[in-house]
């Protein structure tokens, strides 16, 4: 793992708390997004725990460069944020970012949610996303269809397991709504992602909402 926070005091806490976890190493750590650009290439991580406001190159502009300059598969990174900053959130998950956390989260959710993303999963906590990007679509006046996406590409299927991710359920809660099998979901959420043309599940969830298949406000889970 690499750490990037600007703050010499977070960045330790959580070093500190990443090496003590069982199956979990951090290889590096960076206190800016240039160091954090340089870091990656060095040291190669698996996963990347992302701060997103830094003084300099921040945690979005971090995230684009480290995904454009990685040689074989790519580090997956875990923005850390604030639930008021929506428009960081927002870009970095455009970015390629596999997910974020809030930065009061407790140390075991930490400790999951790395080994999750490190796992492969593709998005941590996607109701809070869900609402982070509500809240981002509302504040900037985003009209729904205004994205380029094009959801007639999917099939009545995949709009619907499409539709639920982004309102926040897990692929086992959509599994068991629509009487499908859990590996069923993620082959649906695959297929969707490459006709989409993302690379994640937060990227597809933005989609969702930038085409309107999903309104801010609307029924929940």
């Amino acid at each position: 793992m690499l750490v990037v926070d600007d703050q010499d005091l977070i960045r330790a806490g959580l070093v500190a708390l990443l090496r003590a976890a069982p199956g979990l190493e951090v290889v590096g750590e960076a206190a800016d997004g240039e160091g954090a650009v340089a870091a990656a290439v060095r040291v190669r991580p698996d996963v990347i725990l992302m701060d997103i406001r830094m003084p300099g190159m921040d945690g979005t502009t971090a995230t684009e460069r480290i995904l454009a300059l990685a040689e074989g598969p790519a580090p997956r990174i875990l923005v850390l944020t604030t639930f008021d900053l929506d428009e960081y959130v927002y870009a970095a998950l455009r970015a390629g970012a596999s997910g974020f956390l809030l930065k009061d989260t407790g140390p075991q959710r930490l400790i999951e949610a790395v080994t999750a993303v490190a796992g492969g999963d593709l998005l941590f906590a996607p109701s809070v996303t869900r609402r982070l990007i509500e809240a981002y679509v509302e504040r900037a006046g985003l009209a729904p269809g205004a994205a380029g996406a094009d959801l007639d590409v999917l099939t009545a299927r995949e709009c619907e397991v499409l539709r639920l991710t982004a309102r926040g359920l897990s692929n086992t809660e959509i599994a068991g709504q629509l009487y499908i099998g859990e590996a069923t979901v993620k082959t649906h959420l695959n297929r969707t992602m490459s006709k989409l043309n993302v690379d994640s599940r937060a990227q597809a969830v933005v989609v969702a909402y930038e085409t309107g298949l999903v309104v801010p406000g609307g029924p929940g889970l």
